[in-house]
């Protein structure tokens, strides 16, 4: 498998992005209401530069969600409604992860889904990879342990990042117990062509999924970084990517040449209701013609669209109101996954 299969970088051709339409109001309990339509505002971005595929439950459900794709002016020829039942829209985590092998076909890793091992209802989402694999007669790679997208990151050259926060915790929200570093390193060399992984430590504040590498360093390019930092000494972020970028300068690619690492500022914490929130520019989406950013309403937004803009001069990079969209634990990266062109 890994002779023949790799997982691309998210900047590479899309043939589509995923989403899992949102119904679960337990995610946001008390804000529910705008959901739909901050959903609304990134299909609305995403879909003239490519095909937005969206996980739908219910014939009901897909009517009420093209009345408000109409709304906010989004062509629906250019949306593939997909009849697979989901429990919650965090598609990032539970949705297919495409590999594309060397004469260009693809294939979908097969990851397991249990909600974070934190949740009940995870059975439909589990399920999504088996039904987009057999809906478009792609192999189905099982590589039988739990993993979600939102824990890794590649470089589509053979190097990933994650976290030992996420996947190597023994007593929290532990996916795969008794499973060893070296193991896991195995499964990702077999399923998504990876010859070298990057152990980062801890991940943000606030983070429901217990140290998610999406939430604080990204590829955007096959030698750079984005990783987030933190200039108050008093926030409990500051010593934790402290300690990820002083693990970075130490780190080499696949072919053994450092790492270039660009900051990413922090917003002002976020809180709601008393709960800090895992408030992050970090968790971009790299879209065909677009790069989608989360913005918090702080001072901090404009400094990060224009660090972002510069790394992607190809692309427009556009903000998208996420105060609402973050008290559900997770933003833009969270609710995407591409589908890479074949």
């Amino acid at each position: 498998m890994a002779d023949s299969f790799i997982m691309p970088a998210e900047w590479e051709p899309h043939a589509a992005t995923w989403i899992g339409w949102p119904h679960n109001v337990t995610d946001w309990p008390g804000k529910f209401p705008p959901i739909p339509w901050v959903y609304g505002e990134i299909v609305r971005t995403l879909a003239p530069g490519e095909v937005v595929r969206i996980l739908v439950n219910s014939g009901l459900q897909q009517a009420q969600i093209s009345r408000i794709l109409k709304n906010v002016g989004v062509d629906l020829a250019r949306v593939d409604f997909l009849r697979f039942p989901t429990n919650r829209g965090w598609t990032r985590d539970f949705g297919p992860i495409f590999v594309r092998g060397s004469a260009g076909d693809l294939a979908i890793a097969r990851f397991h889904f249990n909600a974070w091992a934190k949740y009940k209802d995870w059975k439909k989402d589990d399920k999504i990879p088996a039904r987009a694999a057999k809906r478009f007669k792609l192999p189905l790679v099982d590589a039988k342990i739990v993993l979600e997208g939102g824990s890794i990151d590649v470089n589509g050259r053979g190097t990933l990042l994650t976290t030992e926060e996420c996947l190597l915790d023994p007593k929290v929200q532990t996916r795969n117990p008794g499973l060893s570093r070296l193991e896991l390193e195995t499964v990702f060399r077999e399923t998504l062509g990876i010859t070298n992984t990057l152990w980062l430590g801890k991940g943000i504040a606030g983070d429901d999924t217990h140290g998610h590498v999406d939430d604080l360093c990204r590829f955007v390019k096959p030698g750079t970084v984005v990783l987030c930092r933190e200039d108050n000494a008093k926030d409990v972020n500051y010593k934790p990517l402290a300690e990820n970028r002083e693990r970075l300068q130490g780190m080499h690619l696949e072919r053994g040449a450092s790492i270039e690492v660009i900051d990413l500022p922090m917003p002002a914490p976020l809180y709601f209701d008393g709960v800090r929130l895992p408030a992050s520019y970090a968790n971009f989406y790299i879209a065909n013609d677009a790069v989608l950013v989360p913005t918090f309403n702080d001072p901090q937004d404009r400094i990060a669209l224009g660090i972002l803009a510069e790394l992607f001069p190809d692309r427009r990079v556009l903000g998208i109101h996420a105060v609402d969209l973050v008290w559900g634990l997770g933003t833009i990266h969270c609710l995407t996954q591409q589908e890479p062109r074949p």
